[in-house]
């Protein structure tokens, strides 16, 4: 008998030291997951680092972007879709976050703002311009001007006042 209850005790042990196989539903994604890594160096291109601002939370090595690599895991880890998770993080931290905002009132200075600053720059040109052939265009000096010209150029002041 105590051959048999030392059996049931080391079986007894046995299970609980050794943890159950996990569940396929419960499976949390890791580095050794190709899938959901992939996923999250993905997401993580698509989201800028509101620390470092020109650079994505991939990039970066900022402790919020840190934190944000964390939430996406976990929000990978919990089954939401990529939308989802890009949802997620716009009602966090706004549209800013996004490397591409979506064109709304909010960000259509961001749209357009390059092309604004382009037109700008060929108005003021085409003005410059202008104004450069409208003095090019001027009658030279007659012929009394030139030999002022001529005079006050040769230090010859003295007989101009005169």
């Amino acid at each position: 008998m105590s051959a048999r209850l030392l059996a049931i005790l080391a079986a007894a042990l046995i299970l609980v030291a050794v943890p159950p196989p996990a569940v396929a539903a419960d499976a949390v994604p890791t580095a050794q997951d190709p899938v959901a890594a992939s996923r999250a160096v993905k997401l993580s291109e698509k989201l800028r680092c509101l620390v470092c601002q020109n650079q994505s939370i991939a990039e970066s090595n900022a402790e919020l972007a840190l934190d944000l690599r964390r939430q996406i895991h976990e929000q990978i880890a919990a089954g939401r879709t990529d939308d989802q998770i890009v949802d997620y993080m716009v009602a966090r931290y706004g549209d800013f976050v996004l490397y591409q905002p979506p064109v709304k009132s909010t960000t259509v200075l961001l749209w357009a703002g390059p092309a604004l600053l382009v037109l700008v720059g060929f108005v003021v040109l085409g003005r410059t311009l202008r104004a450069r052939r409208r003095l090019a265009a001027e009658p030279p000096l007659s012929a009394a001007e030139q030999e002022r010209a001529a005079r006050l150029l040769a230090g010859d002041a003295g007989k101009e006042n005169s």
